[in-house]
């Protein structure tokens, strides 16, 4: 996708810390998924929006030398150039599929980014092979908004307040909160069979305060000028993070995949 009104765009060092709890947090969760969406010896697949490598080097392992992985993204410079998939920097809104057709199509949290959304998921289904499947993985922060479901404490009152100047934000940016859930009908009406979903919500742990924390590096100047917080305020949640108070929770994690006839 173009990033120019990304909020959360790649080039940041605190992408990186992102996409390194993100993948502590979900890949054990997409791995399971990717493995009944038929990822298999000799599979041709698509990872797009790969952003972080450990999916398609996962990918690329369990097709061997003699599947196919292709991982595109707009910026590429997190990919492993040199772990058995190949690397493509592709903007999905704009140019047709890096190929195929491919046996599984696997996206995780890029559409409900997309303000085209709708034209993108159409793009990844018409890349499907004949009984090739989808799989979409999206957040739906309106599902759960909360950052802190038990709101016990001034800390944690503040991490509530600041997670709904983030949703806000991502709202203005062209995110769709509530997308996640409509997986389901998106996909059976783009004309896929099989379609099941299933949601995920982890509560707790480090990886979630680390995630907190670089997600707030990251926007923290557009929460401060949009008056959602104050540095201070950011400077005490961040500290508190870090010390290990609060037990957090993401937006759930929408996993909805469908066959081509």
């Amino acid at each position: 996708m173009s990033d120019g009104g990304y909020l959360l765009d790649n080039a940041r060092t605190e992408a990186g810390e992102r996409f390194a709890a993100m993948a502590e947090l979900f890949d054990d969760w997409t791995f399971r998924h990717l493995d009944v969406a038929g990822v298999r010896p000799g599979s041709r697949v698509w990872e797009a929006g790969a952003g972080w490598p450990t999916v398609p080097a996962w990918l690329a392992a369990r097709v061997g030398p003699s599947g196919h992985v292709v991982a595109t993204d707009i910026d590429t410079s997190w990919l492993d150039l040199d772990a058995g998939y190949d690397v493509v920097r592709h903007d999905v809104t704009t140019e047709p599929p890096p190929g195929g057709p491919f046996d599984v199509v696997h996206a995780r949290l890029l559409l409900v980014h997309l303000p085209d959304r709708a034209r993108v998921l159409a793009t990844l289904v018409a890349s499907l092979a004949p009984g090739g499947t989808l799989l979409v993985e999206d957040a739906d922060p309106a599902l759960q908004p909360l950052a802190c479901l038990v709101e016990d404490s001034p800390e944690a009152a503040l991490a509530n307040r600041v997670r709904q100047g983030f949703r806000a934000l991502l709202a203005e940016s062209g995110a769709d909160l509530a997308f996640g859930r409509t997986l389901l009908t998106r996909l059976r009406d783009a004309g896929l069979v099989d379609v099941r979903a299933e949601v995920f919500a982890p509560y707790g742990g480090p990886a979630l305060r680390t995630l907190e924390t670089a997600t707030l590096g990251h926007i923290r100047r557009r929460l401060v000028e949009a008056g959602r917080a104050t540095d201070e305020e950011i400077d005490g949640l961040v500290a508190h993070l870090r010390s290990g108070g609060l037990d957090l929770t993401p937006a759930p994690l929408v996993s909805a995949w469908g066959r081509m006839p």
